[in-house]
């Protein structure tokens, strides 16, 4: 009697769901398609044409790569998955804006234990609609399926941009000086950091959990709809800003919040001072401090505690700024000043 022949799929790996996602994703990737594409969905490759920026003085490409972290975690429990791909292009988005770049392409890896066709195709959906709002092409990515590495309900999500600014234009701090001004621009909630120790506090604390699916009255909204809130981009209202304003730096407040972030900006003989009551916390970042029982500096140090993006700029422009931007749909506030230090942040 002949043996049973093993196949990729008997141990774990399925082709064709792979192929069925390919094909359902193709529409959503393919309206991200900016003229600088030159190839098509399913190459090795992804080539784009720098054609279009030739009248640039010194054109300089800006690259970062990133994931969502433990977002995921809240994602996949409640199975809700068209937005957390929004939530990684433009977290990666706002990083290189922080230098004053403006995003041309982006790629994303997708790896999982088993594959759902509908679940990738969903993250890919959020990926596309974000690329499109701020002119970004999704021109690559890679969907890995890995069983034994990932459960099967599992899966991870990272992504790389890649961006352009004229050399002469880059922001990168080294004209920040005693005196200046730092605006804040409103955060949307979490973002995609701190959520191992919002999900510690909220979602796995025994008895004292609360149900990702019951409404909080301090939220207004079901806990896992404040925590899949996806993060804010700011390039739509900060690109047509750079030629207008003198900005010294700027600083996207993720991971490390206001502590670790904000110094990477800043020349080192220069320290920052927030103040902490020039902005309204929103109430989900409340709600972790008291159930958890967390301190300030922690919670500045973990989270970006309702500012998710810093503009430093001298005095005599920050007003102007701060109107400016509030014209344009952001909330922002005037919420600290540079001064001679010890490349620290103080929040007072």
């Amino acid at each position: 009697m002949p043996e049973e022949r093993l196949t990729y799929r008997d141990a774990g790996v399925d082709i064709d769901a792979a192929n069925e996602a390919l094909q359902r994703m193709r529409v959503h990737v393919r309206s991200t398609f900016t003229p600088g594409v030159l190839t098509d969905v399913g190459s090795f490759g992804g080539m784009y044409s720098l054609a279009a920026f030739s009248a640039m003085a010194n054109p300089v490409l800006v690259s970062s790569i990133d994931g969502v972290g433990t977002k995921l975690k809240v994602a996949i429990l409640v199975g809700k998955h068209d937005t957390i791909g929004s939530d990684l292009v433009n977290h990666c988005v706002n990083d290189i804006l922080v230098q004053g770049a403006r995003p041309l392409f982006f790629l994303d890896y997708f790896a999982t234990g088993k594959l759902s066709p509908s679940v990738v195709v969903d993250v890919v959906k959020g990926l596309s609609e974000a690329c499109k709002e701020t002119g970004c092409a999704l021109i690559g990515g890679e969907t890995a399926e890995m069983p034994g590495l990932y459960t099967e309900t599992d899966y991870d999500l990272a992504g790389c941009i890649v961006g352009i600014v004229d050399r002469p234009k880059i922001v990168d701090g080294s004209h920040v000086q005693p005196g200046d001004t730092i605006v804040g621009l409103a955060s949307s909630g979490l973002h995609t950091n701190g959520y191992s120790l919002a999900r510690h506090v909220l979602l796995q604390a025994g008895e004292n959990s609360i149900s990702p699916y019951a409404v909080v009255p301090q939220l207004g909204r079901t806990l896992s709809e404040e925590l899949l809130i996806p993060h804010r981009c700011y390039a739509p209202s900060v690109l047509p800003l750079l030629d207008e304003f003198d900005i010294h730096g700027m600083a996207h407040l993720t991971g490390g919040g206001f502590y670790e972030n904000i110094p990477r900006v800043l020349p080192s003989d220069c320290s920052v001072t927030i103040e902490r009551r020039t902005w309204p916390v929103p109430p989900i970042f409340t709600l972790i401090q008291e159930r958890g029982n967390i301190s300030d500096s922690e919670m500045y140090r973990t989270f970006n505690m309702g500012i998710g993006y810093v503009i430093i700029v001298s005095p005599e422009q920050a007003p102007a700024l701060a109107h400016r931007l509030n014209a344009v749909g952001e909330s922002a506030y005037i919420i600290g000043n540079v001064h001679r230090g010890v490349h620290e942040v103080d929040i007072v």
